[in-house]
């Protein structure tokens, strides 16, 4: 249903942008074409940013090629943020509804379990039919597709490694920088996506975590957490500010948010700054201080995800 809005709503892109076209066309009277094999346009980053301008460059009959080094069209948001993350938690809130829900409602059961690989994979299956729902797009638009690591050589060159191994040039009269935004964790703590995770890690995890502890109270972290917490790991979220939802969240809004995690089965450390992970025997310990710099804590998990921002 998702793939069949995305293309119905991409159907009625084109149109408009083929009027839009033709319109442009009679106005300004000429455009900057590319000339040989040469493109008028090479965009590096196949994400919201760069996919949406590919297309509708190449609608207003631009040569159009874009490069993507993680092999899937869609960015950050459909591979490893909002579409997988809506996934999990979806199903994690059906999960969370049957076994504490149901039975109040008058829905009585004898058990319920979860298949975490089937969660799993009913989450990837949505995240592939709308990447390959965009290169359909590109592949209707005439955009050329290019997986592999682009590498600016001038001002209107780039060397792309490409992912099934070798390296091809690309000439274009214009390059658009579209690379997005890619994650960041704090000094010290260093990220092995196995059991100290950012949030692309958080969503392929293998197992639940006994326990886990979420660096950083923003939407995110929320996010991943109250997920986790569903599927039952005891999970504390440590917090630098005194309030969750990162900054120019609304203090209700905030408060009431808190209240909801927390009957979830959330826990939250306020004022509390994380300043290290050490790996022991049985874990992971988190060593954490109060924001004043004083009452040093630790917290024992199974995984740390770490959400404290992204950088460009």
């Amino acid at each position: 249903l998702k793939l069949a809005l995305l293309l119905l709503a991409f159907a009625i892109f084109q149109a408009v942008m083929m009027s839009c076209r033709q319109q442009d066309v009679l106005l300004t009277g000429r455009r900057f074409f590319s000339s040989g094999s040469a493109y008028d346009l090479c965009i590096v980053g196949g994400g919201p940013g760069g996919y949406v301008g590919a297309i509708k460059a190449a609608q207003l009959g631009l040569k159009v090629v874009c490069v993507e080094r993680r092999g899937a069209l869609g960015g950050t948001c459909l591979n490893v943020g909002c579409i997988p993350s809506k996934s999990l938690l979806n199903n994690s809130a059906l999960y969370h509804q049957a076994q504490h829900d149901l039975k109040a409602r008058g829905i009585n059961f004898t058990s319920v379990s979860m298949d975490l690989d089937v969660m799993m994979k009913n989450k990837e299956k949505s995240v592939d039919q709308l990447t390959k729902g965009i290169e359909m797009l590109f592949k209707m638009n005439k955009v050329t597709y290019v997986k592999g690591h682009g590498t600016l050589t001038g001002p209107n060159s780039l060397s792309v490694s490409l992912l099934d191994g070798g390296e091809e040039k690309i000439e274009a009269k214009n390059i658009m920088l579209a690379t997005g935004s890619d994650v960041v964790s704090l000094p010290g703590i260093e990220l092995d996506e196995k059991t100290i995770v950012s949030s692309t890690g958080a969503l392929k995890l293998e197992k639940v975590p006994e326990k886990m502890t979420v660096i950083g109270g923003g939407v995110i972290g929320l996010e991943l957490g109250s997920v986790w917490a569903r599927l039952g790991s005891q999970v504390t979220v440590v917090e630098f500010m005194d309030s969750i939802g990162g900054l120019g969240i609304d203090a209700e809004v905030a408060k009431n948010f808190m209240a909801l995690l927390k009957k979830q089965g959330l826990n939250f450390k306020m004022k509390t700054k994380v300043t290290g992970v050490e790996r022991t025997g049985s874990g992971l310990k988190v060593n954490t201080v109060a924001a004043a710099g004083d009452s040093p804590e630790s917290l024992d998990a199974d995984v740390v995800l770490v959400c404290v921002g992204r950088r460009e």
